[in-house]
């Protein structure tokens, strides 16, 4: 019989086939080397190959589209519920050719090269970002130990460390003081390397007319828009801008029964960093929405004075996500409402 949905369990070295028909019976399932893998699904006649989207499947992804296959990545939470009997490669592969024929399953774009760089230069710079603030924080709680107290922030550590190393009169040692010039150097390090990051950031911006159009949306940056366009490329893959935003995990969490609506707080689903990003953003527009006469800052000042300032910072990204997607999939263009 003929295989028409492929689904393959993926990992390093050794992938798990499992060939099902139109009517989801097995035909064929067989363990495969990674050198082999092209080759063998190179020689099945074109069909929907289906796999969990994890590591490594984007670039799997392109490789069979290569060869005249129709390939579907699934969130691997969505395959759970379709494993029957133990958990093993193979159970993994026949859930994941179930998973793929229900006709209300969701699936994920598989990313070409141009978005993983762009996400994996936003990786770094938030990898980058945190030892930062790591660093500072540690030389900061062994600075106490000394009697010498920094006030949080990386603009206090940076603009006072050095006095503090110079200064003869507090009770660090030459000992002491050789570490945390080590420290401050290690400092400066990755702050050139983060610096470095948002420059190739900005160039990203500058070579990308969707982030350009993103960046004239209020609270959207070169770093929320760069990461918009590597999480989600042109967003045409969403309805609308509501499915967006839920996919940020930035719309209430429903818990509801017995036709009663019970909203609780937002889900938090998806992808987390660029739910951050925009709540960083809708903060910044709060801050500076005072003294402002368009719509949308009085909308959100009005929203912080009857809900509170957090609460409004949550629903002013929620309306930015939306906004978002607009410009993104539509090519449209960010237009102030007096």
């Amino acid at each position: 019989m003929k295989i028409t949905t492929v689904g393959l369990d993926i990992a390093k070295s050794v992938f798990h086939f499992v060939g099902v028909n139109k009517a989801g019976k097995l035909v064929k399932k067989k363990m495969i080397k990674r050198k082999d893998l092209l080759h063998f699904l190179a020689q099945i006649e074109p069909c929907l190959v289906v796999m969990e989207a994890c590591g490594g499947a984007n670039y799997w992804a392109r490789e069979f589209e290569k060869v005249g296959h129709q390939v579907k990545l699934i969130a691997p939470q969505y395959v759970v519920p379709y494993r029957q009997g133990n958990k093993n490669d193979y159970n993994d592969a026949l859930a994941i050719a179930e998973a793929a024929q229900r006709p209300n399953m969701r699936f994920v774009q598989p990313k070409p090269a141009e978005q993983q760089d762009i996400q994996m230069l936003h990786r770094m710079r938030e990898r980058l970002s945190k030892q930062s603030t790591a660093l500072v924080n540690q030389v900061r709680g062994m600075l106490a130990e000394y009697g010498i107290v920094i006030t949080k922030g990386k603009a206090s550590f940076r603009s006072k460390l050095p006095d503090i190393l110079e200064n003869a009169d507090n009770e660090l040692t030459a000992k002491g003081r050789s570490i945390f010039y080590q420290l401050y150097e290690e400092f400066n390090g990755i702050e050139e390397r983060l610096k470095r990051c948002d420059n190739q950031v900005q160039q990203e911006t500058k070579n990308n007319h969707v982030c350009q159009r993103l960046e004239s949306v209020p609270g959207i940056g070169p770093v929320t828009a760069t990461a918009f366009y590597a999480a989600v490329g042109e967003g045409k893959d969403f309805t609308n801008g509501r499915h967006f935003s839920a996919w940020c995990g930035l719309v209430p969490k429903q818990h509801s029964s017995g036709g009663k609506d019970n909203l609780l707080g937002i889900s938090k689903r998806g992808n987390a960093y660029l739910r951050t990003l925009f709540i960083h953003g809708a903060r910044a527009v709060l801050y500076h929405s005072d003294g402002k006469g368009d719509r949308f800052s009085r909308w959100a000042i009005a929203l912080a004075e009857r809900r509170g300032f957090n609460r409004a910072c949550v629903a002013v990204a929620n309306k930015l996500a939306r906004i978002a997607w607009v410009i993104a999939a539509r090519e449209d263009e960010y237009r102030m409402a007096v």
